[in-house]
């Protein structure tokens, strides 16, 4: 890889208060960015720690990221936060990413969690919040059709984003024409990456990932359809799950004041459980994630 900006940066967006304040980790979607967590930020409660993280899939797209899985660079920014996260808020390709981290799509033998030990206690998590994630229960369930859905109308989910970031002052043409462009930054490679992530979601091992999830979807998300924000919830052993009406797939700004109510919610519940310790074989993510690239 050329010399160029970091391809992971995680950076302390407010404060937290008080003597252990919960430290929590926002990881934004494919060609999105920190920014996406703006509207959130300006209303989140409970003075906990919020760190944002600017991911490689961002809107200016690092060259070659996909030469590595999504787990590695999730595993990158959990390692940025002092301490690691407590909690880790996902949304969309972000979701998927840190899911295959969880289940260890993807990562050296010697990251991954030994028999017994649930994946939130090896990353010492004390919850994880999944906004709009991307997620089918059965193999079978992805078709040519849903190839075809996902590629050609790659633009058209591109543009749906500029429209909800950009609060709807990017339109017509103009809009048009900047999700062409987006989509030449991500590239094959980039798309590539996206779907295939897509594609493992039936073979994650949920029964491992033990801990307490909120997942939250939109009603009227084309993306991430909620379907998969059920079916997820579904699979997951301690998940609570929640539609958001008249929401599409950016519930932290569509649904800006319901979501960091739920969020906040889900936050306040988590800092009354204790973090899993060392002693339960976890470790700060990830050793390997701090090599080359």
């Amino acid at each position: 890889m050329t010399a160029g900006p970091a391809p992971v940066t995680v950076r302390l967006r407010r404060a937290g208060h008080g003597d252990a304040p919960l430290r929590v980790l926002l990881l934004h979607g494919l060609a999105g960015g920190a920014n996406v967590w703006d509207d959130y930020l300006g209303l989140a409660g409970h003075g906990h720690e919020l760190w944002a993280a600017e991911l490689p899939w961002r809107a200016e797209a690092v060259p070659d990221w996909s030469r590595h899985p999504p787990a590695h660079w999730t595993a990158r920014a959990m390692a940025q936060v002092p301490g690691g996260p407590d909690v880790v808020v996902a949304h969309s390709f972000g979701a998927a990413a840190l899911l295959a981290l969880l289940d260890g799509q993807g990562m050296p033998a010697a990251d991954l969690a030994p028999a017994g030990v649930d994946a939130f206690s090896w990353h010492r998590l004390r919850g994880v919040v999944l906004v709009s994630p991307f997620y089918r229960a059965d193999p079978g369930q992805f078709d040519w059709e849903t190839i075809s859905y996902y590629l050609n109308g790659f633009d058209r989910i591109l543009a749906d984003g500029l429209r909800v970031r950009s609060g709807g002052r990017i339109v017509g043409e103009l809009r048009q024409e900047m999700a062409l462009k987006v989509r030449e930054r991500i590239g094959p490679y980039g798309w590539t990456g996206f779907f295939d992530t897509y594609l493992r979601t039936p073979y994650l091992d949920t029964r491992r990932l033990a801990g307490p999830c909120l997942v939250i979807g939109g009603e009227d998300d084309f993306a991430a359809f909620p379907s998969d924000s059920e079916a997820l919830g579904a699979a997951l052993p301690d998940a609570t799950v929640k539609i958001l009406g008249g929401c599409g797939h950016f519930a932290m700004i569509e649904r800006a004041a319901e979501f960091a109510a739920l969020t906040d919610s889900f936050l306040g519940a988590a800092a009354t459980r204790t973090r899993p310790g060392p002693g339960g074989g976890c470790r700060t993510p990830n050793q390997h994630a701090r090599e080359q690239f």
